[in-house]
């Protein structure tokens, strides 16, 4: 008689080899696009320039996309001066924003608004209103070092959301003379 044994073992193993980060980024930019007008319809000049989004902005974007902030639905444009005294900062606020002043020398009774077409469904997100660009109807002769978009349409009003804010760089500041129209376009990226 045979006596056979048998034992049987079973093994197994495995391994999981995985990445712990992963980041993801997004981008908000934005740039005005200025078109100073004469009298006569003649291109004065024209500035283009790229905007600091402040702090009050992001977290705007931020609390109306994931909490519960409550949507802007209508923004303005303003214009502040000189560029000699004038810095935009990321904690600039409507009520305080020590590096700029604003400049009223035109005749429309408040902000022009920027009125803007729905956003692009791509990557990136755009949002502008170069069909309809804000107007400013100049008239007194000053100097503009730049421009801001904000929720509040009062000439130098210190309420509502500051968004953002652009400082012309060279050749800097332009001038404006009474008969100048003023035409602002701002356009909005969000990319992923």
């Amino acid at each position: 008689m045979s006596i056979e044994k048998l034992h049987a073992k079973d093994s197994v193993s495995s391994g999981l080899i995985a990445g712990t980060r992963h980041s993801e980024t997004a981008s908000a930019t934005g740039r005005f696009l200025m078109q100073c007008f004469d009298k006569d319809g003649k291109l004065k000049w024209s500035a283009e320039e790229s905007n600091l989004v402040v702090n009050v902005g992001l977290q705007y974007m931020a609390g109306v996309a994931l909490t519960s902030t409550t949507q802007i639905t209508t923004w303005y444009i303003g214009l502040y001066g000189a560029a000699a005294s004038n810095t935009p900062a990321a904690t600039d606020t409507a009520s305080s924003h020590i590096g700029w002043t604003e400049v009223v020398p035109y005749s429309n009774a408040t902000r022009p608004a920027a009125t803007f077409a729905s956003a692009t469904n791509a990557n990136p997100s755009v949002v502008t209103n170069s069909a309809s660009p804000a107007s400013f109807t100049i008239n007194a002769t000053n100097t503009v070092g730049g421009a801001f978009l904000i929720s509040d349409n009062t000439k130098s009003g210190t309420t509502g959301t500051l968004f953002s804010a652009a400082d012309f760089s060279a050749p800097g500041d332009r001038s404006v003379a009474s008969g100048d129209t003023l035409q602002v376009t701002y356009t909005f990226s969000l990319a992923g």
